[in-house]
C-alpha cells in the first residue's frame, strides 16, 4: 500500500480541527461563523479523504459518529464513583430547614449565610461519561447509580457531545484537560423535537411515547445508533465523577471549565449568596419555565465551594451538600367516561380515554391517549374509573394513576376490538408489536387520514380544506385518492351542503398552488411508513426525482445516509404496489410535480445570525422564514437566548417576545424581515 501522503494526512487533521472547532461554536456557545453549506463542504472532504485513505480514519474524527451496527446488549459498566440521588425539597419551609442543617454540620452561625449555585433540574436520562486524555471511551446511563449501561455508540452521534475535549487557550485561565474525567449530565429532547419525533412514530404505525424524558431515553438506549442520530438529542454537563488530574474549587469553576473543554453547560444557572436568592431563583422559574423548549422539574441547589461540600460528605444515599426543590406536578383529577378507537392513516388503531373535562395547565382537557391495550392492562384503567392526569412534558395529557379507592365496582374493563370499528375487517397484531391495525386499504377510516395527512399543512398544504370540509367531499364520493382533489371542479364544489362561490374559489386555488409543492412535501404527503419530513427531504435531495424513488432497490435506498434498513424496505414495498404507482402517473397527469428542482443559490450573508420565529406570521408560513434564513447561512431556532441574533414577531406574540425584551435582542416585524430578505428574487415573500 503507498504511504498517504504528507499533505494529505495534514490536511485531514486541519479539517478534523475545523470541524471540531464550527461544533464547539455551533452546538456549545450557540455563536456560529459559517453557515451549513459551508459546513457541509468541510465534512463532504473529510469523508472523501478517508474514504480515499481509509487508513486515516480514527474513532474520534467527526464522519464516525453515525451508522454502527446493531447491538444486541447494553454492557454494565461500573461506575468509578457512584452516581448518587438528591434528596427533595418540596417547598420552600423544606428548602430552609435543608440550609440550616448545611449550617449546624458546618459549625456556622445559623444567621450566616453559605454561597450556593442554583441550576434547572432538567427532565432526561441521566449519563455519565468518561474521557482519557481528553478522548471519549465511554458512555454509561446512570442504571442503578453503581452500574449503568454502556451507550457509547449511540452518545456518540449527539452531536452536541464532543468526542474529544478541547484543549484550553493558553494564558486563559483554564484547567489543562486531565487524564480521566468522569463528566456527568443529561441528554434531553426539546418539546418541539419530541412532537417531530412522535409524529414520526405515528406516521410508521408504531407507538408513541409518553413524554420527551421517556422519549429521549428510547432514543438513547436504542439497539441501532442510526435510529438515536436521527433524533436531535440535547445534552447539559453539571456535575464531575472520578477525576484524576483535577483541582476544581468551586462549582462555578466547574460549570465554566466544562464550557471551555466543549461540554455544554446550562446557561440558566445563578450563583446566590444565601437561601433567599435560591428561592428567588426557583420562584422565578417556576414561571418562566413555560419559556423553555424542555421540561424542568425543579431547581438543583448546590453549595458552591468544593471544599465545604467535602466536608459535609454523604448521608445514605444522597450528598449533604445538595438538594432538588421540586415544582408540584401539574396533575387534575377527573374521570373516565369512554375508551375509544382512533385510527391513523398506516392503519394503526389506538385507544383514548374520553374524560369529563378539566382545566389542567391552562387548557380544558377532556382526551388522554392510552397508547395501546398492554398500557391500558398495565395502568389497570377502567371506563369510569377516577383517575389523576398531567400534561406531559406540559404539552400531552396522560393518565398517570387510577384512584382505585374511588372505584365503586360499577366500572367496566376495556378490551381492544377484534374487528376494525370503521370497516369491520379482522384487526391483525403482528407478534412482538404492540400495535393493533387494519390492514384493510380500503378502509373508509384509514382512507380519510391519508387523505388529512395530504392536505395537512407540512405536507402539501392546501389551506382551504379542513378537516370537516375534507371529510364532506369524501362522504360525497367526490374524492377517494389525493389524485382526486386535482380534478374537482366548480360544479362539484357548489353540489356540497354550505358551499358558496367564493368558497369553492378558495378552495380550487389553494389545490392549484399545491401542484408545485417541492419534492419532498409531496413524499412526505404519501404517508409511506418510516418517511417522515427528514427523510422525505434526505430522498429528495439524493435521488432528485420520485421516478428514481420508485425506480431505486432496496439496497441503493438502504445506501443513503439517514435511511436504514426498515425504512428502505418500507418505500420499495410502497412503491412495488401497482395501486401506489398508479397514483403517482394519476398525480404526474394532473400537474403535480415529481421531480427536484435547482434549489435557489445559498449565500454567507446572514452567516453567524440566529433568528427566531414567533406569533401567527401573515407574509410567510414558519417554514417558508426559517428557509429563507437558511438559505443566506443563518441559523432559526426555536427558543430565544443571548446568542439570538433577530426576534421576529408576527401577531399574538407570547412569552417569547417577553424573553427577547428582556435580553435586549432586537424585535421585527414581519415586514421588517421581508425588507431584509430586500425583496429578491424567488423568494418566500414573492410567491405572496
Amino acid at each position: 500500500m503507498d504511504p498517504v501522503p504528507e499533505a494529505v494526512r495534514q490536511r485531514v487533521e486541519d479539517l478534523r480541527a475545523q470541524i471540531n472547532r464550527h461544533n464547539y461554536l455551533y452546538y456549545v456557545l450557540d455563536q456560529p461563523e459559517i453557515s451549513d453549506a459551508e459546513y457541509d463542504r468541510l465534512f463532504r472532504e473529510l469523508q472523501q479523504l478517508e474514504e480515499q485513505f481509509p487508513e486515516l480514519i480514527t474513532p474520534e474524527s467527526p464522519t464516525q459518529r453515525v451508522g454502527a451496527e446493531a447491538a444486541t446488549t447494553f454492557a454494565p459498566v461500573r461506575h468509578r464513583v457512584p452516581m448518587l440521588s438528591l434528596a427533595n425539597a418540596f417547598s420552600d419551609t423544606e428548602l430552609r430547614d435543608w440550609d440550616l442543617r448545611v449550617k449546624r454540620f458546618l459549625g456556622m452561625p445559623l444567621d450566616s449565610d453559605v454561597e450556593y449555585v442554583a441550576e434547572l433540574k432538567i427532565d432526561g436520562l441521566s449519563v455519565s461519561l468518561t474521557y482519557e486524555s481528553g478522548r471519549l471511551v465511554t458512555a454509561a446511563t446512570r442504571g442503578n447509580g453503581i452500574e449503568g449501561e454502556d451507550v457509547t455508540p449511540n452518545v456518540r452521534t449527539i452531536q452536541q457531545i464532543p468526542l474529544t475535549l478541547r484543549q484550553p487557550v493558553p494564558g486563559s485561565g483554564t484547567p489543562p484537560i486531565p487524564s480521566l474525567l468522569e463528566a456527568r449530565g443529561e441528554i434531553f429532547l426539546t418539546h418541539s423535537e419530541f412532537a417531530r419525533i412522535n409524529a414520526v412514530q405515528e406516521q410508521a404505525g408504531l407507538p408513541t411515547f409518553a413524554n420527551p424524558r421517556n422519549a429521549a431515553a428510547g432514543s438513547v438506549r436504542q439497539k441501532d445508533s442510526r435510529v438515536t442520530a436521527s433524533r436531535r438529542l440535547h445534552a447539559y454537563f453539571y456535575a464531575v465523577g472520578a477525576c484524576e488530574g483535577c483541582g476544581f474549587e468551586s462549582q462555578e469553576q466547574l460549570l465554566a471549565t466544562y464550557q471551555a473543554w466543549g461540554l455544554r453547560t446550562n446557561p440558566n444557572m445563578r450563583p446566590c449568596r444565601n437561601i433567599g436568592e435560591v428561592l428567588d431563583f426557583a420562584r422565578e422559574w417556576a414561571t418562566r419555565k413555560l419559556e423553555l423548549d424542555y421540561d424542568i422539574d425543579g431547581v438543583v441547589v448546590k453549595v458552591n465551594s468544593f471544599h465545604l461540600q467535602q466536608e459535609l460528605g454523604f448521608v445514605s444515599r444522597s450528598p449533604r451538600w445538595a438538594i432538588a426543590y421540586k415544582y408540584p406536578a401539574l396533575q387534575a383529577r377527573t374521570r373516565v367516561e369512554d375508551i375509544v378507537v382512533q385510527q391513523g392513516m398506516t392503519g394503526a388503531l389506538t385507544p383514548v380515554a374520553v374524560l369529563t373535562p378539566v382545566p389542567l395547565a391552562g387548557v380544558v382537557v377532556s382526551r388522554a391517549t392510552l397508547h395501546n391495550e398492554a398500557e391500558i392492562r398495565r395502568k389497570d384503567v377502567r371506563i369510569g374509573d377516577v383517575v389523576v392526569i398531567q400534561r406531559a412534558g406540559e404539552v400531552i395529557p396522560e393518565i398517570v394513576e387510577v384512584v382505585t379507592s374511588e372505584r365503586t365496582g360499577s366500572e367496566r374493563e376495556f378490551r381492544m376490538p377484534t374487528e376494525c370499528p370503521f370497516c369491520g375487517a379482522p384487526v391483525s397484531q403482528p407478534e412482538g408489536e404492540a400495535v393493533a391495525r387494519c390492514p384493510n386499504p380500503q378502509c373508509p377510516e384509514k382512507v380519510k387520514q391519508r387523505l388529512r395527512h395530504f392536505v395537512s399543512r407540512n405536507a402539501m398544504d392546501i389551506e382551504s380544506l379542513g378537516e370537516k370540509r375534507l371529510d364532506q367531499l369524501i362522504d360525497a364520493g367526490l374524492v377517494r385518492t389525493p389524485a382526486d382533489l386535482y380534478r374537482l371542479k366548480t360544479e362539484d364544489l357548489l353540489s356540497l351542503d354550505r358551499m358558496g362561490e367564493k368558497l369553492a374559489s378558495n378552495i380550487l386555488e389553494s389545490i392549484e398552488k399545491s401542484r408545485d409543492r417541492p419534492l419532498n412535501r409531496l413524499l412526505y404527503a404519501l404517508g409511506i411508513r418510516h418517511v417522515g419530513e427528514h427523510t422525505a427531504d434526505v430522498l429528495a435531495s439524493h435521488f432528485h426525482s420520485l421516478r428514481a424513488i420508485m425506480d431505486a432497490s432496496v439496497e441503493e435506498l438502504a445506501a443513503v445516509p439517514d435511511v436504514g434498513q426498515a425504512t428502505a424496505e418500507s418505500v420499495a414495498a410502497f412503491f412495488a404496489d401497482p395501486a401506489n404507482r398508479e397514483l403517482i402517473e394519476r398525480l404526474r397527469e394532473a400537474g403535480v410535480r415529481t421531480q427536484e428542482r435547482e434549489a435557489p443559490a445559498r449565500t454567507n450573508e446572514w452567516a453567524g445570525k440566529t433568528f427566531v420565529f414567533t406569533g401567527t406570521l401573515s407574509l410567510f408560513t414558519r417554514e417558508q422564514a426559517e428557509a429563507e434564513v437558511r438559505r443566506r447561512g443563518g441559523r432559526a431556532t426555536g427558543s430565544v437566548s443571548r446568542q439570538t441574533t433577530f426576534l421576529v414577531a408576527g401577531e399574538n406574540a407570547g412569552s417569547k417576545l417577553a424573553r427577547a425584551q428582556q435580553l435586549g435582542v432586537p424585535v421585527l416585524t414581519e415586514e421588517q424581515f421581508r425588507q431584509m430578505l430586500g425583496n429578491a428574487s424567488g423568494s418566500a415573500a414573492a410567491d405572496r
